[in-house]
């Protein structure tokens, strides 16, 4: 029998508030209120302290609805744990509450994926998922995770573990959601991290992820989540998306009021 495992936040009081009032607070103004929401398949979102990139997240989930199970896909920061890492089962846990890791999606995977191992290691410090949570959280009272976390590997393995992937999660396609959790350029001049993500961004749009994943090489875009980003666009694209928007694009310098050396956000839908 499995251990249950609760994860609990590593970047609470740090990245966003620690304490729920505060938490909801803080949502309440990075979440718009009045745009219209749709069904989307996946979605780039990024991860850093709220105060830098709340703003384009809180958009970019505010134009979704949110469904029943959740799919979110991270790069690995720390270099712990397996190379392709979801958590079995039991919970994650953030100011506002827990929620419950789809137990019943993570057994299929273990059974028919090649690549995504049992693993929690990975999981224990990193940041680039948990990030996510709160604000699927604030929109949608009921809902399950299945959390991986990915390490880098080649193109080829990439693109087959989102058509896997696509395959297994068939059976939920009217009620999923896939979630690439990425920051774009890192600590360039503004100019400079505009112009690179620009041309990742036109890649994602054109669901293309052989484009994203040349130009991130040919360019030297320090894209953090371009790997989760690739998976993410091959699989949503085998369950029949046809088309992403970019909801919005902002720099750390609109925050910090230092564009000599920015980081890069964007928020996009893929339906």
């Amino acid at each position: 029998m499995r251990e249950r495992f609760v994860r609990y936040p590593c970047v609470a009081g740090q990245f966003y508030p620690g304490e729920k009032s505060a938490l909801i607070k803080l949502l309440d103004k990075l979440i718009p209120k009045s745009l219209s929401r749709e069904r989307v398949l996946g979605v780039v979102s990024p991860h850093a302290g709220y105060i830098y990139s709340g703003e384009v997240a809180g958009e970019v989930f505010s134009r979704i609805i949110i469904p029943e199970k959740v799919v979110l896909l991270g790069p690995n920061h720390t270099g712990m744990g397996k190379t392709f890492s979801l958590m079995p089962e039991g919970k994650w846990v953030t100011p506002l509450g827990e929620v419950g890791i789809d137990a019943e999606i993570a057994e299929k995977i273990f059974k028919n994926s090649q690549y995504i191992e049992e693993d929690q290691l990975a999981h224990r410090y990193e940041h680039s998922l948990e990030v996510q949570i709160p604000f699927l959280q604030y929109l949608k009272e009921k809902f399950s995770i299945v959390p991986v976390v990915i390490s880098e590997s080649s193109y080829e393995t990439y693109e087959k573990m989102g058509k896997e992937l696509a395959e297994i999660l068939k059976p939920w396609r009217e009620n999923l959601l896939v979630v690439a959790s990425s920051d774009m350029t890192h600590y360039e001049p503004h100019n400079q991290a505009e112009r690179k993500d620009r041309l990742a961004i036109e890649a994602i749009l054109s669901l293309r992820e052989d484009l994203l994943f040349e130009r991130v090489n040919r360019y030297r875009i320090s894209m953090c989540g371009y790997a989760p980003t690739i998976i993410m666009l091959s699989l949503v694209k085998a369950l029949g998306a046809k088309t992403a928007e970019l909801i919005r694009y902002e720099t750390s310098g609109k925050a910090s009021g230092d564009y000599s050396s920015v980081v890069g956000y964007a928020g996009i839908v893929v339906k």
